[in-house]
């Protein structure tokens, strides 16, 4: 019998999505309920047409008693400060959940507090959730009630830094990440930064010097060294809709050059069927993994500065969002974690 999975929050960009994949999974999992404050009453796809003949539901407002009878898994698809008001009660309800917001990714009280500028309201299951990035955490994901699905710009860092830090390969003071994102990952919620007069032939660094990512990446950069580290994060919004390339600077500790360090990211990557590493001269694409959940890396050592250059790509609604749920999901119910999820992607 396919587990039963409720959205909560459907309108959205993730939300829609993730009922994209969840379409062609319909063996192993059932939409069973999707809601909207917005668009109650309406058809699902009215809203987004791209599901007709696919999702044969309504939009519905959200009734915690509904979720209890009708799912098994709960989709968080709302707002940061919002989720942390649904998971207690859904919880206690015994229904597992991933959350899609920034709620639960943090582990430390004070630091969600500080850089969401509100205090947390959930702290027990704040440090009880599970990190949902499965190259991390793959067997907490497992038998996790709560994961909190990592953030789009931090994927693509942390797995573009891992294996630089876990080997303390450069000098952790020196990390400087850039991150080029579409414009699809601000949300659906119409804004003047991504209104298309201001965004067509347009790119925009915002968020300096303290975008709410950073403390996400810091975070996971520290488990994995086992050492304190601080970066320099610069988001950018470039005229596309989806995709993030990013490109990461730092110091090495030690003379190397790019065949040794490639070899050092195959080694680390070998086993993890999202993540390639590509061949020396190669340098991620953003069309490369556009509409798939692949993790493109690629890396170069400048002789002459003693400094390593890596890229990663991902598209922001996939390995970013809906892809990463879909990949959750699959470890948290027993199924193979590539399943519904293993194609390429989108080129030209």
């Amino acid at each position: 019998m396919p587990t039963r999975i409720g959205i909560v929050g459907g309108s959205g960009y993730t939300s829609s999505e993730l009922m994209r994949l969840l379409v062609q999974h319909s063996s192993n999992f059932e939409l069973a309920l999707v809601t909207s404050e917005t668009y109650s009453g309406y058809r699902v796809d009215q809203i987004l047409p791209n599901l007709k003949g696919f999702v044969d539901l309504s939009f519905e407002k959200l009734d915690m008693n509904q979720l209890k009878n009708e799912t098994d898994v709960v989709v968080l698809g709302v707002p940061h400060k919002v989720a942390m008001s649904l998971v207690p009660d859904i919880s206690d309800q015994g229904l597992r959940i991933v959350d899609f917001s920034a709620d639960y990714r943090l582990r430390e009280e004070e630091v969600y507090n500080k850089w969401y500028q509100t205090n947390h309201t959930d702290t027990f299951r704040l440090s009880h959730s599970v990190y949902g990035l499965p190259e991390r955490y793959r067997e907490l994901i497992r038998s996790a009630q709560l994961v909190a699905n990592p953030g789009c710009y931090p994927t693509g860092a942390i797995l573009a830094l891992a294996p630089l830090v876990k080997e303390h390969i450069v000098d952790k003071t020196t990390i400087i990440i850039d991150s080029k994102s579409g414009i699809s990952g601000a949300g659906s919620k119409p804004k003047d930064i991504t209104h298309y007069s201001n965004r067509e032939s347009n790119t925009v660094t915002y968020g300096l010097p303290a975008h709410r990512h950073t403390p996400e990446i810091e975070q996971e950069l520290r488990v994995i060294s086992g050492a304190d580290i601080v970066v320099t994060f610069a988001p950018h919004l470039v005229p596309m809709t989806r995709g993030i390339l990013t490109t990461a600077y730092a110091e090495l500790t030690s003379p190397m050059t790019t065949a040794s360090l490639l070899k050092r990211y195959q080694m680390a990557y070998q086993s993890e069927p999202f993540v390639r590493v590509l061949n020396e001269g190669e340098y991620p694409q953003t069309k490369s993994v556009l509409g798939s959940n692949f993790c493109h890396i690629g890396l170069v050592v400048d002789p002459r500065t003693q400094r390593v250059i890596v890229m990663s790509a991902i598209d922001n609604m996939m390995k970013g969002a809906a892809g990463a749920v879909v990949q959750n999901l699959n470890l948290m119910y027993g199924l193979n974690e590539k399943t519904g999820l293993m194609y390429p992607g989108m080129m030209p």
